[in-house]
């Protein structure tokens, strides 16, 4: 039920991650050279010149912000790890409703191989339970970013190349939630979901009741694209992926199979993929070139991910005494960190020379 005098659900789902791109390239220039490297990286695994390195499962730490003007507004745990749980099953492809997956599409499903906790250190390696509340005077949010910083009334991220910062809070202008892709600001980076539409129980409200908006922004935060790849229905651009069928625009509801765009027929739009803008109960997958741009990503950008992040020690300041360590750091933890950033780093120097050799070499 709506509250009175507030703002109705949005009748359709809406993702505002691309109005934040887009600002962003026109904004920073640093943003605009890191975004080339990393789609030059992403295009490079594409095409097989760069193979996954990872052969396990990678455990993204989650801090929820919940920002709330009204108490019912903050969410319970119970709705947080209800959400966590979707999380799991969706980028593992163990959910449920995977079966109901279009029979021509069924061998695309793709476990990306990505899982999901709440934090269980804080930045300075106390115990946490993974979730920040904080109460805000500001009624609505939109996607300028103000409620992940405390000054603006929301809350102030934890690092972002520790950490997946999720701000659950009241969105205006229709939102649904929003992402930044990898390369932008440390400060703004994560994403943020609308309270109405996160987990599966609470305040989650249909058709968005299903924990797939969460889903979806974190692919954006991975580095997927909308399917349809937001060229307002020209059918010329697409999402950078050549396992998912060009289609001329977001599909809504639960459409039924086949529906054909861009001449994409016999199968059409694949409206099942997270990275569209169907209801919950009508996304089911991601694809094999969906999950391997994310481990381009998970290679690249956000490589931090894969080292461990949360068992870091924070670094005392100089001018203090050094505390007491609560989780040491052994010698052969600090070998493996060196050996994963020297790999890294010598897997940038080869992505730049490779990278000079395709100017000539373009299919």
């Amino acid at each position: 039920m709506t509250e009175p005098g507030l703002p109705r659900l949005p009748a359709r789902d809406l993702c505002g991650t691309m109005l934040v791109h887009r600002r962003l390239l026109n904004e920073s220039s640093t943003y605009r050279s890191r975004r080339a490297l990393i789609e030059n990286r992403a295009l490079l695994y594409e095409r097989g010149r760069l193979a996954p390195a990872r052969t396990g499962v990678v455990t993204i730490p989650v801090v929820v912000h919940v920002v709330h003007a009204v108490p019912e507004h903050d969410i319970t745990d119970e709705q947080i790890h209800s959400q966590i749980d979707v999380l799991n099953q969706d980028f593992r492809a163990a959910n449920p409703d995977v079966v109901k997956v279009p029979d021509p599409w069924k061998p695309l499903v793709a476990d990306a191989r990505v899982e999901f906790r709440l934090a269980t250190r804080d930045p300075g390696g106390e115990p946490t339970g993974g979730v920040i509340r904080v109460a805000t005077d500001v009624r609505d949010f939109t996607w300028d970013d103000a409620v992940k910083a405390t000054a603006t009334g929301g809350s102030d991220p934890w690092p972002s190349d520790r950490y997946l910062n999720v701000w659950v809070c009241r969105l205006g202008g229709g939102l649904l939630g929003y992402a930044q892709f990898p390369g932008g600001p440390p400060q703004t980076d994560g994403v943020v979901i609308l309270h109405s539409a996160f987990g599966v129980t609470g305040t989650a409200a249909p058709p968005f009741d299903g924990g797939r908006t969460a889903t979806h922004e974190i692919g954006h935060w991975l580095d997927l694209y909308h399917i349809w790849g937001d060229d307002d229905g020209a059918c010329a651009g697409d999402d950078k992926v050549d396992d998912t069928p060009n289609q001329a625009g977001s599909n809504q509801g639960s459409p039924r199979f086949p529906r054909v765009t861009c001449g994409n027929g016999p199968h059409g739009d694949m409206f099942v993929n997270y990275m569209d803008y169907t209801d919950d109960a009508a996304m089911f997958m991601f694809t094999r070139g969906q999950a391997t741009r994310m481990n381009a990503c998970l290679e690249g950008e956000r490589a931090s991910f894969l080292v461990a992040p949360e068992s870091r020690v924070p670094v005392a300041p100089a001018r203090t005494a050094v505390p007491e360590m609560r989780q040491p750091v052994h010698d052969g933890e600090v070998r493996r960190l060196l050996h994963d950033s020297e790999r890294l780093t010598a897997e940038v120097l080869d992505d730049i020379r490779v990278a000079l050799g395709m100017v000539g070499d373009r299919e």
